[in-house]
């Protein structure tokens, strides 16, 4: 059953170009990228492989981004959480701190005499949310022991990327680090988590199109709603009405939409790009492209050329 679309409001100017007929769809055919995780092999972690008890096995999805490249993009894009540690009485103690992070994504923080009431334990927890678009909150938990540099220039380097972070100076001495020996990883409250051994976490690459994620989303869902119903329409295999439909967030291989069914309630499901798109202009063109062919199927200019989405998340 087709989706209910909604007018588009006048007083907002579209991000993209209307849609209009032409003649045939032209798609650049698919990019062979390299694998989304660096190759270090004269590099030697301080540890590669963590250990559950019950160990959580998820199916990973080949048009979605790995869990350790969705926790460096919210240690990326965040800059506060909760750190915990144990107190000299031996009690669990979380507070507030802001952070940076070095190019593997070791978590730096600036702790003054109050926060530093750990005892000789060093093991902690950083724990860090990235709300997307007030639909969903990816959060990631970095495991490890908070460590004092010594080194100097080691410091100095830590420094600059504090002063970049925040645009404020601090007292070297003050400065600290987690030492990530694992990452537990989750979608949103109430999901399954997975854990992300410290190899996998220092190796990922954070999402290139993560700067602009979060506004690229909001126009999109501000200007182009009769795309956004119309994707739902096209891409999606429903077999319920839909009353309402938000993008939540896009990334380098596709992007997520919440779907509002007055019948079945509330969905999340994932729309795949035709090929993996690196920067801004990319994805724009990409929405382009994909709203082009969704009108020209709609109209029925040509038949479907793609595989429908099939599987939906239902959100409790």
């Amino acid at each position: 059953m087709l989706l209910q679309t909604q007018s588009l409001a006048t007083r907002f100017a579209p991000s993209f170009p209307p849609s209009k007929p032409i003649s045939k769809t032209q798609f650049t055919p698919p990019i062979q990228f390299p694998f989304p995780f660096r190759q270090s092999p004269s590099r030697t972690p301080r540890c590669s492989l963590s250990l559950v008890s019950e160990p959580t096995h998820l199916e990973l999805s080949p048009n979605k981004p790995f869990p350790a490249e969705v926790s460096r993009t919210i240690m990326e894009l965040a800059s506060l959480g909760t750190l915990s540690t144990l107190n000299q009485e031996g009690w669990p103690l979380g507070i507030g701190v802001r952070f940076a992070v070095d190019p593997e994504g070791t978590p730096v923080l600036c702790l003054n005499a109050s926060n530093r009431q750990f005892s000789f334990d060093r093991r902690s927890s950083l724990h860090v949310q990235l709300e997307q678009c007030g639909l969903r909150t990816p959060q990631c938990t970095i495991q490890g022991n908070l460590d004092k540099p010594e080194d100097r220039m080691v410091l100095k380097q830590l420094h600059s990327l504090w002063k970049k972070r925040f645009g404020e100076e601090v007292d070297e001495d003050l400065i600290y680090v987690v030492a990530v020996e694992r990452v537990l990883q989750l979608e949103d409250f109430k999901e399954d988590g997975i854990w992300v051994t410290s190899l996998d976490y220092k190796n990922a690459y954070p999402d290139p199109l993560r700067d602009f994620a979060e506004k690229l989303v909001n126009e999109i869902n501000t200007n182009n709603m009769e795309d956004v119903n119309r994707f739902c329409n096209i891409y999606v295999d429903l077999d319920f009405q839909v009353s309402e439909a938000k993008l939540i967030w896009v990334d380098r291989l596709g992007f997520d939409m919440r779907l509002f069914s007055p019948q079945k309630g509330v969905f999340e499901v994932r729309i795949p790009f035709p090929r993996e798109v690196t920067d801004e202009k990319g994805a724009k063109s990409t929405f382009n492209c994909m709203s082009q062919q969704a009108w020209e199927v709609e109209k029925n200019f040509h038949a479907p050329d793609f595989q429908k989405v099939k599987q939906l998340k239902q959100i409790a």
